[in-house]
């Protein structure tokens, strides 16, 4: 088990945490019983702020443990999270302060309320509320992966290390349930600052330890391999990183950030600052080569199943004194929680807002946010189902399975950002069938059982991205679609 100076250090701050998220609601007060202010902070967050909140959405346990965890166990392939970022914020600055210029204007709170008054289908907007809505819980449970993979490291040793673990995790899931509920965004956004301080500070200690120890050239001499990435796998790669950076800001949560922001000039100028976290992404990856070369940290892994998810919280406890790993555990930790309450805010706007308000269209401000509330403290819990069906070492496959899912709402996302003239029926039946290839695919790459990969093999083109494969049907379907129905208004979509 973890010193006691570091236990002390972790939940020390834990505590701090905690009452930032409570404080939430206190900060820059506004009438909790209205959707956009409690969901959206009453979009007033300025530039760094809105900065701090995506970068808490994008710097998550995918970030400092599933894909260190994906290089260690198959090398560079996956490295492709870092030319993702490189790639993903020009996107952004490409769409997103258009996309909140209209969401003002219009008083949209989701990107299916969007679609909903760019194309007038109700039946649309529900399709893209469930597919957000499924897409994040396996990405909240890859978030409850990370914080796993922590608290086996400081507890290890301990003789009901399962059993303490588990209890942890629900007590601080309770905890964060209780202050989302009460603080909404503010309290994420809080955290979020402390999350990322935390983050940066870890990140910058163990890569400077690393650095001295020599741990980079060693790990890539005990591992020459993960330096290059195998001919085979050069479809599979680029397909991989460009369907994910098309994917990010179609992710409920990442609108979420984007809208809380005071103006389309603050979304502009975050986005431009926020490659500044894919350099500690790309620092972090070579965590999964790195521990090749250290002895204690890969003998901790190995002692401990051999998972994959121990890579980074092994290093930290090896190169770093107790105390300052208990920090660095807990900027990790909590880089689970604060996602996750960003996420679940952003399912329940889609639910009551796309799914429950169609049904009861009377339903009054105060009813539509506290059914949102509960609904955002549901959906944490149901997220753990998701855990149980990845190994663990491939836990990754969560997050790209989310991805597989919502990169196909982008006909009807970016697609409307740039022209209403897309055929909503084509939208309608391109979304469904490429969301059940998709899932098929998923399944078949891994002949129906845990998931391990998200690559499908097309010959004789070699692996591909599922996500790609049903994009491109998707696409095809609209596209057809539109060119069959030949719509005879033109109206280009406000600026």
């Amino acid at each position: 088990m973890m010193a006691i100076d570091g236990v002390i250090a972790f939940l020390s701050l834990f505590v701090v945490f905690v009452a930032l998220g409570f404080f939430g609601s206190r900060w820059r007060r506004g009438d909790m019983n209205n959707l956009s202010e409690w969901a959206l902070a009453g979009r007033r967050m300025g530039t760094y702020l809105v900065w701090f909140l995506v970068g808490a959405d994008l710097y998550t346990a995918y970030t400092f443990i599933a894909i260190p965890s994906g290089v260690y166990a198959k090398g560079a392939i996956y490295n492709f999270a870092v030319p993702y970022v490189a790639l993903t914020f020009g996107i952004a600055i490409l769409f997103m302060p258009k996309f909140w210029r209209i969401t003002r204007e219009k008083g949209y709170i989701t990107g299916a309320d969007f679609a909903k008054g760019t194309f007038n289908s109700t039946t649309l907007a529900i399709l893209i509320a469930i597919v957000g809505i499924v897409a994040e819980l396996p990405y909240i449970a890859l978030q409850i992966v990370g914080m796993q993979a922590i608290l086996t490291t400081m507890l290890a040793g301990v003789s009901n290390v399962t059993t303490d673990s588990e209890i942890s995790l629900i007590i601080a899931f309770i905890v964060l349930a209780a202050f989302t509920y009460t603080s909404g965004l503010r309290g994420a956004t809080l955290t979020a600052v402390l999350k990322d301080i935390l983050i940066f500070g870890g990140v910058i200690a163990v890569i400077a330890a690393v650095a001295i120890g020599g741990g980079f050239s060693a790990g890539f001499t005990a591992k020459p391999v993960y330096s290059t990435l195998a001919p085979a796998l050069e479809n599979a790669y680029w397909s991989i990183f460009i369907v994910s950076a098309l994917a990010l800001y179609l992710y409920p949560h990442a609108m979420n950030g984007v809208l809380s922001a005071q103006d389309a000039e603050k979304v502009r100028k975050s986005s431009a600052l926020l490659p500044i976290y894919g350099v500690g992404l790309g620092l972090l990856a070579l965590y999964g080569v790195v521990i090749y070369g250290n002895s204690a940290a890969l003998h901790f892994v190995k002692a401990n199943g051999g998972s994959g998810l121990l890579v980074v919280p092994s290093i930290i406890q090896s190169v770093l004194p107790p105390w300052a790993a208990g920090i660095a555990f807990l900027g990790i930790f909590i880089g689970g929680l604060v996602p996750a309450a960003i996420m679940a805010i952003s399912q329940a706007n889609l639910l009551t807002r796309n799914i429950v308000k169609v049904f009861r269209p009377n339903l009054s401000p105060a009813g539509e946010t506290q059914i949102a509330k509960w609904a955002s403290v549901a959906f944490k819990f149901i997220a753990l189902a998701f855990v149980f069906v990845v190994n663990s070492t491939y836990a990754v496959q969560l997050q790209l399975f989310g991805t597989i899912l919502v990169v196909q709402t982008l006909p009807s996302i970016f697609g409307g950002l740039i022209t209403n003239r897309l055929n909503k029926y084509g939208l309608i039946v391109g979304l469904v069938a490429s969301e059940l290839l998709g899932i098929y695919l998923m399944a078949d790459a891994n002949k129906f059982g845990t998931w391990s990969t998200s690559f499908f093999n097309t010959p004789p083109f070699g692996a591909f991205y599922v996500g790609a494969t049903a994009l491109a049907l998707n696409l095809a379907i609209v596209l057809v679609a539109t060119l069959v129905s030949r719509p005879k208004a033109v109206v280009t979509q406000g600026a």
